[in-house]
């Protein structure tokens, strides 16, 4: 291994997945972060705020799992929800009684885990962004 990462260095390629505007941008990036052995994973979600955040939390969560990026613990399930919570705050303001569209990008480089959540909020005709992020340190169980 070449670098040492950082929060901030993991947080921006959670930042950076959650604004891939394609699936294959999405693969790519992904790949490219993969030869810097920053696992990583996005998913698209859309809604009326309150009714999809439990979608948005097992949907993280599973990708998450699918891709590797966290063991399929209960740890590694508690660190995304907790990240994705604290994300999701971040935005809530914005969002409430909404209709949201957007992205949750997930990385994780060892015990670094962050997630990035970008988000439009439909009012009428006018969408407002809002960008949320948080940061989780975890056991490194995926080298072993």
């Amino acid at each position: 291994m070449d670098k040492e990462y950082q929060s901030g260095d993991v947080g921006r390629a959670a930042l950076r997945m959650a604004l891939s505007e394609t699936r294959v941008e999405e693969s790519i990036l992904r790949e490219e972060l993969a030869k810097l052995e920053i696992r990583a994973v996005a998913v698209n979600f859309g809604g009326k705020f309150l009714d999809i955040l439990p979608k948005i939390y097992e949907s993280a969560i599973v990708a998450a799992q699918r891709q590797h990026v966290i063991s399929d613990t209960h740890v590694g399930d508690g660190s995304v929800l907790g990240a994705v919570e604290s994300a999701i705050e971040q935005i809530k303001l914005k969002s409430l009684g909404m209709n949201v569209g957007g992205k949750i990008g997930v990385a994780r480089w060892h015990e670094h885990l962050c997630v990035a959540v970008y988000v439009g909020v439909g009012v009428l005709r006018f969408n407002e962004v809002a960008v949320g992020m948080a940061h989780r340190v975890l056991r490194d169980d995926l080298s072993e």
